[in-house]
């Protein structure tokens, strides 16, 4: 596991910017996350590819999870959300961003065929993550399997108390779940971690120099050979080693 440290989110964004824009020109698949943490490096991706011709188009994506009972055109779906805030502002089809179908009838089924999605196209090259307040990765509360495949899951009332600031209130944040599980997610060649803000640091601590337990999925990323954790000081600033 590589650490960096940076001194702000937005050079954060930058340095993992300079992590992913090999694979993108290479025409790698992509694992994408969502939420907050993640935008400035997708702001930055979405600048070199107006100024500095980097082309998504060769390029396939696979998101992390999805609310349960959402549409994909909810505008608080991880769907519409990852194309407003990334997808929409590069050049790749709206066809090679998959997502998983919070509508579906059948969420297992639907959790083993985006499953065999990712298998079919050679795995994902590089997945961004975020972390949880609670040592969280995708919606894999603790405690998960470590060895985890996609599946539907209960959100913690910390995870949906943290993301109600996206909704009108905390009633309307959905209770579950479809996500990657922790295993799928260990599939990844290439992982890359951003965490930033002092809210973080104790989840960081734990990640990074904590044991590997299902108390804190993100733990696991001390087994993967290619993981890089990115960090601001706040981030880091619960850190010993």
């Amino acid at each position: 596991m590589d650490i960096i440290v940076r001194p702000t989110a937005e050079k954060v964004g930058v340095a993992a910017a300079d992590l992913i824009e090999p694979f993108v020109r290479r025409g790698a698949t992509l694992g994408l996350a969502t939420g907050s943490t993640p935008n400035p490096l997708y702001m930055e991706l979405a600048r070199r590819h107006r100024e500095e011709d980097l082309s998504f188009a060769e390029c396939d994506a696979f998101l992390l999870d999805e609310y349960v009972g959402l549409e994909r055109t909810d505008e608080q779906s991880y769907y519409a959300t990852i194309r407003r805030e990334f997808t929409r502002h590069i050049d790749i089809d709206d066809e090679k961003v998959h997502s998983l179908n919070g509508l579906a009838e059948d969420p297992e089924a639907e959790a083993r065929s985006y499953e065999e999605r990712i298998h079919a196209a050679g795995g994902v090259d590089v997945q961004i993550l975020g972390v949880g307040a609670n040592g969280h990765i995708a919606f894999n509360e603790p405690p998960s399997p470590l060895d985890s495949r996609t599946r539907q899951i209960d959100l913690h009332p910390t995870t949906v108390a943290d993301n109600a600031r996206f909704f009108d209130n905390e009633d309307q944040v959905p209770r579950t779940a479809l996500t990657q599980g922790v295993g799928t997610i260990m599939e990844a060649h290439t992982i890359v971690l951003i965490a930033t803000g002092a809210h973080k640091a104790e989840a960081v601590k734990a990640l990074v120099e904590g044991p590997v337990t299902p108390g804190c999925p993100a733990s696991v990323l001390q087994n993967h050979p290619r993981a890089t954790i990115i960090l601001d000081e706040d981030a880091a600033s619960k850190l010993e080693r």
